[in-house]
C-alpha cells in the first residue's frame, strides 16, 4: 500500500515538473513573438499619428487660403494688417521658394482653441506664405491677384532638438513613421484672385499672371 502512494505522488510530481516547464516555454514563446512584432506595432500607431496630423495641416492650409481669398487676412499695405500675410517670393521661378526662418511672420492656426494662441499645441499649425507676381511687384499684390505656395509646418518647427535645418519638401506619409517636424507637412499652391473691388476680374488676373505680354490668340484669350 505504501509503495502505491509512492508511485502515485512520484507520478504527480512528474506532471508538476512537466507543467512548469511547459508554461516557461510559453512565456519564451509569446516573448519573442512580443518582441517581433512590437516595432510593427509602434510603427503602425506613428503612421497613423502622423496621417492625422497631415489630415489637419491640409485642413489648416485650407482655411489658410480661404482667409486670404476674401481678404480677411489684410496685407502690409491695409491701415489694419494681418500677421500672416503672404511675404514676397523673390527666389527664380524654377527654384522653390526658401523656407521660413522664424516664427515672426508666420501664420498660426490653431484647430483645437484649448491652448494659448502660441502655436504649442499639438493641433496648432505654422503656415508659411508666399506669392509671385511678374507682373505686380508691388508690396499689395490684391489688386491683380498673384500665385500662392503654401506650406504647413508642426508647430515645434522652432523649438525641436533636431540638428537637420527646414526644409521645403513635403514629407511623405507612408514611410515617415512620427515625422520629421523640419518638413513641411503639406505642400500647397494656388491662385488667388484680386480682392480690391473695382479692379480687374480674376480672369484677367490670371492671363496677365501667365502671360504678362499676350499677342495673338492669347490676346483675344485675355480680353
Amino acid at each position: 500500500m505504501t509503495k502505491r502512494q509512492k508511485q502515485q505522488n512520484l507520478s504527480q510530481s512528474r506532471d508538476g515538473g512537466y507543467t512548469v516547464i511547459e508554461s516557461l516555454v510559453a512565456m519564451i514563446v509569446v516573448s519573442v513573438l512580443m518582441i517581433a512584432i512590437a516595432p510593427v506595432m509602434a510603427f503602425s500607431v506613428a503612421t497613423r499619428v502622423q496621417a492625422r496630423r497631415v489630415e489637419l495641416a491640409s485642413q489648416a492650409a485650407t482655411a489658410y487660403i480661404n482667409a486670404l481669398r476674401v481678404g480677411a487676412i489684410k496685407p502690409p499695405t491695409d491701415p489694419q494688417p494681418t500677421k500672416g500675410f503672404p511675404a514676397q517670393d523673390t527666389s527664380d521661378a524654377a527654384d522653390a521658394p526658401p523656407p521660413p526662418i522664424g516664427p515672426a511672420d508666420l501664420y498660426c492656426v490653431d484647430l483645437d482653441k484649448e491652448t494659448p494662441d502660441d502655436c504649442a499645441g499639438s493641433k496648432e499649425f505654422f503656415i508659411q506664405g508666399l506669392w509671385r507676381n511678374p507682373v505686380n511687384p508691388r508690396p499689395d499684390p490684391t489688386t491683380t491677384g498673384y500665385e500662392l505656395t503654401v506650406r504647413v509646418y508642426r508647430a515645434d518647427v522652432f523649438s525641436s532638438s533636431s540638428p537637420r535645418p527646414i526644409t521645403t519638401e513635403q514629407q511623405s506619409v507612408a514611410n515617415s513613421g512620427l515625422g520629421d517636424p523640419k518638413a513641411p507637412l503639406v505642400v500647397m499652391k494656388t491662385q488667388i484672385p484680386p480682392t480690391t473691388q473695382g479692379r480687374v476680374s480674376p480672369r484677367q488676373a490670371l492671363c496677365s499672371q501667365l502671360n504678362p505680354n499676350p499677342t495673338g490668340a492669347n490676346a483675344t484669350l485675355c480680353r
